[in-house]
């Protein structure tokens, strides 16, 4: 509610960080979410590579499209033979092999354990099948490198893999499985005492008793964790649920295409837009920074009077809203808790933000608390050689922002 900086304002701050190079292709904008007003950008409809900052919109989409409440659940059937049983996908990526008690990636995720101790009271398991039908097409998207499945950034996508198909899953980055599914299913047949070798893809006879069933956190606690951690798999697993629920194939094209329909949809224009995965790690993806500050936008709009939210506007904030909560904070969460020293020490716990990384691909877009108490958005997008000494030039800019009286 501080008084809004004059785009004139703002760009004296920007524009001599700017004009000192060392920025690759930027394409950038700085929105006034209460009033709307751009108050500052450069080439803003241009559509670069946005790395991670693609997460925005496949969280926004989830937000618009699921219940926030609602969560993905893993259950096992009996299977037509006796002793069979059938792991059954049901999109849940978080679904952890560690033991009660000890912290993974994904908090409050579901445990294999508990599982396991659910189908046990129904008698003795020879045999585990694992069925993968909720996503259907490739499990790798097209622009993705095969190397970050060993370098812990991705693993093919399945309904059903344990902590996001992590080797460890006490560390963030850690080897990922080549068949997550496969992988689950025989670290369930172990636990279970059956021989992980037999374990197949397969189905359970329709009407099958249900012998076990746990579920994920919240739709709305996975968006955060997306968010805060740039979690790949996760961020992919949110879109396959996007699909689902408008109708769309449940596979890489139906999912990124179903992303942008619904926020067509919601009133947010997706011109120049192109998505092949859910997750921005792909090199074929492309958005512009009108996109990231108009979702932002969006999601920071000063609440309103009306108390049944019956203005198209107000309904997508409130339904947005979710999605500030899983900016990571300058210097004190998620991707950002390393960064913000020297030149951007300023912008610490003021600035908070979504990062996008890939080689040639630097971006940052979210929110900042300028120094009179006006909320502002951004996106700044970088695209160029140089990703590691162009980030800290990304985080200046958005420490000039918090800086900024700017009127």
């Amino acid at each position: 509610n501080g008084p809004v900086p004059s785009p004139g304002g703002v760009g004296a701050v920007l524009d001599p960080l700017i004009a000192a190079g060392g920025l690759g292709t930027l394409s950038g904008q700085v929105l006034d979410p209460a009033t709307g007003t751009v108050l500052w950008q450069q080439d803003p409809g241009a559509a670069l590579m946005p790395g991670s900052t693609a997460k925005l919109l496949t969280a926004s989409a989830a937000l618009l499209t699921l219940d926030h409440q609602s969560r993905l659940r893993t259950t096992v059937l009996a299977g037509a033979e006796p002793g069979t049983v059938v792991l059954v996908g049901g999109g849940d990526p978080t679904l952890s092999a560690a033991g009660p008690g000890t912290a993974t990636g994904y908090p409050g995720a579901a445990r294999l354990d508990d599982l396991v101790d659910q189908v046990r009271v129904h008698g003795p398991v020879s045999r585990v099948l694992v069925d993968v039908s909720r996503y259907v097409g490739d499990a790798f998207a097209p622009g993705w490198f095969p190397a970050d499945v060993a370098g812990g950034y991705i693993a093919p996508i399945e309904p059903i893999m344990l902590d996001g198909g992590r080797a460890d899953p006490s560390q963030e980055v850690s080897p990922r499985a080549a068949k997550p599914a496969t992988a689950a299913a025989a670290e369930l047949a172990r636990r279970l005492g059956a021989d992980p070798d037999t374990v197949t893809v397969g189905y359970a006879p329709t009407g099958a008793a249900v012998l076990g069933e746990v579920s994920s956190p919240p739709v709305q606690d996975l968006v955060a964790t997306a968010l805060t951690e740039s979690d790949n798999v996760l961020a992919e697993a949110l879109a396959r649920e996007v699909a689902r629920a408008t109708g769309a194939q449940p596979s890489f094209s139906g999912a990124s295409q179903a992303v942008l329909t619904v926020l067509r949809g919601r009133g947010f224009d997706v011109s120049g837009a192109a998505m092949v995965d859910g997750s921005g790690l792909s090199i074929n993806d492309a958005v512009p920074a009108t996109l990231l500050t108009e979702l932002l936008g969006a999601a920071a709009a000063p609440d309103h009077s009306n108390p049944d939210h019956s203005n198209t506007d107000e309904q997508r904030t409130v339904a947005l809203r979710a999605l500030l909560v899983g900016l990571p904070v300058a210097g004190g969460s998620g991707t950002l808790a390393d960064r913000y020293h020297g030149p951007a020490a300023g912008g610490r716990g003021w600035v908070r933000a979504k990062t996008g990384t890939l080689t040639g691909v630097n971006s940052l877009a979210g929110t900042v608390l300028d120094a009179d108490g006006r909320m502002l958005v951004f996106a700044l997008l970088s695209n160029g050689p140089n990703p590691v000494s162009v980030r800290p030039r990304l985080d200046a800019l958005a420490a000039g922002l918090r800086s900024c009286g700017c009127h």
